[in-house]
């Protein structure tokens, strides 16, 4: 019963995550009305699916460290009760955040797990300078470098143009902006499948090829079924954005992802969208809402403590 509660558990977690992370690599497309909601989500779907059948191939150190181990003894990292724990408390986590229409991110939502459930396993000794060093460190320089190489990318472009006065293809600049959320898409689907993957792989009836196809569907249907919100927040809210902007925006997503994934590192592609969407936005002055902006950046303050809190219960009851 355990493990299918845990199976459960981890799909509920990727259907989370799906709803409140699958459109955000296409949040460009309909903010700036280069395709409707429903071509954006089902692009997003496709490429998604993608990525994630190819994470089983490439991103087995995401694997490592999202399994607990590093952090924690083998012995708890490897039992079932840690990961249901974990499971649990990401998952809630992810889908408040999705309900309110926050993008929050499920790496910085696990990692609260692992630490909450981790505290109450074995107290303070956590292994912190494992923590800080391969999480909590990629997970505060990924909007730092976005927003500046949003602004910078998207203002080059314009310089680029007003001192050659190169001719606009719109068409040609339409293809380059769906090849480019699609790229971010996959490259999300490569990075936080392998995350969720890693908390079903004590279940010996799984392989991690078959368990990030079970985890990728979950999350497309999640996408399908429950984006809205967040697509809204994404797309209109944070800042107006022309098909320039878009594009410049997703063009640093694709290549910090790619990068963080190559080596191993758990960046947030909440994080890195975010901030070169903002970073776009305050290219030209007034444009980004501040506001909207700051509200996000609360319920990233506030994401990892709540699933610490959740975890650290959680386990303890299923201790008890």
């Amino acid at each position: 019963m355990l493990l299918i509660s845990l199976f459960l558990a981890t799909l509920f977690l990727a259907y989370s995550n799906g709803a409140n992370d699958n459109f955000k690599g296409v949040a460009t497309l309909f903010g700036s009305r280069t395709s409707s909601y429903q071509t954006a989500i089902l692009w997003a779907t496709f490429t998604t699916l993608a990525g994630a059948i190819t994470a089983t191939f490439l991103a087995g150190a995401l694997i490592k460290n999202f399994s607990g181990k590093g952090l924690l003894p083998d012995a708890i990292a490897n039992s079932p009760e840690f990961h249901l724990a974990v499971a649990i408390a990401t998952g809630l986590t992810v889908l408040i955040a999705t309900l309110m229409g926050f993008p929050i991110s499920t790496t910085h939502s696990l990692t609260g797990a692992l630490v909450g459930a981790g505290l109450v396993a074995i107290g303070l000794q956590v292994n912190f300078a494992a923590l800080g060093t391969s999480f909590i460190l990629p997970l505060l320089l990924s909007p730092l470098i976005a927003i500046p190489l949003g602004a910078g990318i998207y203002s080059l472009s314009g310089y680029i143009n007003s001192k050659w006065h190169l001719p606009v293809n719109h068409k040609m600049i339409d293809g380059c902006h769906f090849l480019s959320a699609g790229i971010v898409s996959f490259t999300r689907g490569l990075n936080d499948t392998p995350k969720i993957v890693s908390l079903i792989l004590i279940i010996e009836y799984f392989s991690i090829q078959g368990g990030a196809i079970v985890i990728a569907i979950a999350m497309a249907l999640g996408g399908l079924l429950n984006s809205q919100k967040v697509a809204i927040t994404m797309s209109e809210k944070i800042t107006s954005m022309n098909h320039t902007q878009g594009l410049s925006a997703n063009i640093v997503t694709g290549i910090l992802v790619i990068a963080a994934t190559r080596f191993g590192l758990p960046v947030s592609t909440t994080y890195v969208s975010v901030g070169s969407i903002f970073g776009v936005g305050i290219s030209k002055k007034s444009k980004s809402n501040t506001r909207v902006f700051y509200q996000i950046l609360l319920s990233w303050i506030l994401t990892l403590p709540t699933a610490a809190i959740i975890s650290a219960i959680t386990y303890r009851l299923l201790q008890g």
